[in-house]
């Protein structure tokens, strides 16, 4: 069972998530210039949320570099100095490659905050053994110091992420590891302009605020790059692989669909909000549940939208769009479709529930996709 999610969203003067030269990230579609949301700002943005709509913060992982010092931390009865070369070990003994001399791995990992605990467990049960290893001088003392057969189930357990939402929602992916991988049961899209978009400057100026009277001009100067835009986002979620990555445990899998749905409808990056504070909401909704097969419908806006009224044109091309390819492609897997919308109105195309509040339509949505669970 699928849910899927789409949303029309606009926003005024901002940039929410800019590429490496500072300017809003932009896609070419349908041969036109579009405003573009990469799909990680937007994950990272929801997953923020989660906590915020029905699940404890343990049930969320975190993604980072710095385990070492957080290990050490959480061995909070043993000194940190003689606690860091331990954990720098274990680390090492696991096969994650590390720089010490930072306190980084390699890359980011993708965790459960249990996974701490674990692992500063496992450094205090292996500590002699972690200590010779730590104190070995040279790569072939430390290979003679082989770990035991069970290290492979250890780091599985240590890294176990079946209590961890976000994981079982977005997948990881560790390359020294595959045993640790984990399947996505839930898949965003880049979010893009459903009308063309060019990039403007804003040219700005600061003046010191101790500065003579007698003295003019400004103090500093420069520009930002700013959009403005009316965005498609799509998203969905495999129930059944989210409910199998949680090792079948109904109750939070229900919790993080739930949780999964609110926070794509609230999020919002934050790139550069705090100049533009382009804090709007979605206005067009539409939920689909299926049982199996997912459409994107992102070519309903492959001719741009130029009508006046951007939300109206969009709300009533997404809806007809879907209207269309339901019609061509059968209905057959769908359990159920949902539409409401803030001010827009919604075409009326058969098969299509319209209601009027992000409650009625969450609480559709989620018990059409109950199967899945």
């Amino acid at each position: 069972m699928i849910t899927e999610l789409h949303l029309l969203q606009s926003f005024p003067v901002s940039n929410l998530n800019r590429d490496d030269v500072g300017q809003p990230k932009t896609a070419t579609f349908g041969g036109y210039v579009r405003g573009r949301i990469s799909s990680q700002s937007l994950k990272r943005a929801a997953r923020l949320l989660f906590d915020r709509y029905g699940l404890d913060r343990a049930e969320v992982g975190v993604r980072t570099k710095r385990l070492l010092d957080s290990v050490v931390a959480a061995l909070h009865d043993k000194n940190p100095d003689e606690a860091r070369p331990i954990v720098i070990a274990a680390l090492q003994q696991l096969g994650f490659g590390l720089d010490a001399n930072k306190g980084l791995t390699e890359y980011l990992l993708f965790v459960g905050r249990e996974s701490v605990e674990r692992l500063a467990d496992h450094c205090r049960d292996n500590w002699d053994k972690l200590q010779t290893f730590a104190e070995a001088k040279t790569e072939a003392q430390k290979k003679k110091i082989k770990p035991d057969r069970a290290a492979q189930a250890e780091i599985r357990r240590i890294l176990d992420a079946s209590r961890a939402a976000d994981i079982a929602l977005f997948g990881r992916m560790i390359a020294d590891n595959k045993d640790l991988n984990v399947d996505a049961a839930s898949q965003v899209a880049h979010a893009i302009s459903t009308h063309v978009v060019l990039t403007e400057f804003d040219f700005y100026t600061a003046v010191d605020d101790f500065k003579p009277e007698d003295e003019s001009g400004a103090d500093m100067l420069g520009t930002i790059d700013f959009n403005t835009a009316c965005y498609y986002r799509y998203a969905n979620v495999d129930l059944t692989q989210l409910a199998k990555n949680l090792q079948g445990d109904v109750d939070l899998a229900k919790r993080t669909a739930r949780a999964w749905l609110l926070a794509f409808v609230n999020a919002v990056p934050g790139g550069k909000q705090n100049s533009m504070a382009a804090r709007t909401m979605p206005d067009t909704l539409l939920g689909v549940v299926r049982e199996h097969g997912a459409w994107n419908l992102a070519n309903a806006f492959l001719n741009p939208i130029t009508d006046a009224d951007v939300m109206q044109a969009s709300t009533t091309a997404l809806v007809e769009h879907f209207g269309k390819l339901r019609g061509f492609y059968g209905d057959d897997q769908i359990r159920a479709a949902v539409a409401a919308s803030v001010s827009g109105k919604i075409s009326d195309v058969a098969g299509v529930q319209v209601v009027g509040s992000l409650n009625d339509f969450t609480t559709k949505v989620i018990d059409a996709g109950k199967y899945g669970l």
